[in-house]
This record gives structure tokens, sequence and C-alpha cells, in this order.
């Protein structure tokens, strides 16, 4: 597993959101959709060692996550009931298991993104930046100066789009307001490769 150490300067920021996120979630300064970010993330263990076990393959096509989105997990298919026959055949290794003509997915997602956290003197630039992972996890900008006469336009904007407001304050970091919850609608193949693409950074 790839170091996580957290940098000195988001220490204070891990510690203001232990109420947000599970208190096992690790922390990571990376770039991320362009932005440099703050995650707070878990690594499923269990599909971690099975991936390491068997040697799979990465899973970073959008096509192939598609397909195996189209399976239930666990449970084996007749490959003849598919309409993309061709295409499970095509999986990366380790995603599904083979018996004769049944298939079963195996992969799920390698990971769960807590909570995203972007860095921004400027509030408008900083909603801008954390509303990049809408679709993804949950959100908060930090914001390192906020004028008082603005904050509660700054918060009802925030709030309108379900980001969080961390306030970076002389001697703590402040939540002036907490973060929607993440509800897809439904899971994607977008979801799921951004997952990937952080895990085969991580591991």
């Amino acid at each position: 597993m790839a170091s996580v150490a957290n940098p000195a300067a988001w220490r204070s920021v891990r510690e203001a959101a232990l109420p947000q996120v599970p208190a096992e979630s690790e922390g990571i300064m990376l770039s991320v959709l362009g932005t440099r970010a703050f995650l707070l993330y878990r690594v499923d263990e269990t599909e971690h060692r099975r991936r390491q076990t068997v040697g799979a393959e990465r899973l970073d096509s959008i096509p192939v996550l598609e397909c195996l989105l189209g399976l239930p997990v666990g449970l084996p298919v007749p490959v003849g009931s598919l309409p993309e026959r061709t295409e499970v055949r095509d999986l990366p290794r380790g995603a599904v298991e083979w018996d004769t003509d049944l298939v079963t997915r195996r992969a799920v997602r390698p990971l769960a993104v807590d909570l995203v956290v972007v860095r921004a003197a400027e509030p408008r630039t900083g909603l801008e930046r954390a509303g990049r992972f809408a679709p993804f996890c949950r959100r908060a900008v930090l914001l390192d100066e906020v004028p008082h006469v603005r904050l509660d336009e700054i918060l009802a904007e925030a709030a309108f789009y379900g980001i969080g407001v961390l306030v970076n304050e002389p001697d703590r970091i402040r939540i002036a307001l907490e973060p929607e919850a993440y509800r897809p609608q439904r899971h994607t193949s977008a979801a799921w490769h951004f997952v990937e693409e952080l895990y085969g950074r991580l591991v």
C-alpha cells in the first residue's frame, strides 16, 4: 500500500472532518480532476486482497466497467443470455470467473471516497473546484479567509450545491457548513472509473 502520510498543513482538516467520515478513513493530498485536493478514503481490504491473489489486471476502461455493471456480483450468469457476449469474454483477468458457459462477476469497487476537501483563497473558485467531484463523493471547500459580511452569502451558495464549508481560523479549522451526504441516484461507470483511477495511484 502506498504511503498516505498527511501533510502537516492538513492535519487539522483531518481532525475537523472526523465527525463527517468513518474513523478508519485515511487521508492523502493528490491532484485530481485538475485541482489539488485532500481525499479521505477507505480501501476495501477484501477486494484488495482478492485482486492481489488472482493477479487481477487494472480496470481502467469505461466500456469494461459498463459491462461489469451489467452483471450481478457473485451470481453465475449464462453467457448465452447476455446481449454482449464478446465484451464479456474480453474482460480483464480477475474481473470475473468462468465455469464452462457461466460467468460470475467478482470485481467490485476497491475503495470508497468519504470526503474531498479543496482549499481556496477565493470562495467562488473553491466552490467551482469542489463541484467537479459532485458525481463521485461528498465535498467540502476549505477557505483561508472569509469576509464576515459575505459569510451568509457564501454558505447559502455552498448549501445549494451540497458543498461543505471549512474555515481556516488562527487556532483551528471550523466547520461552518456540513457537507451534504453523497447519495448517487445510480451506480455509473464514470463513478467506478474515478475510484479505479485513485486505487491505481494509491496501491
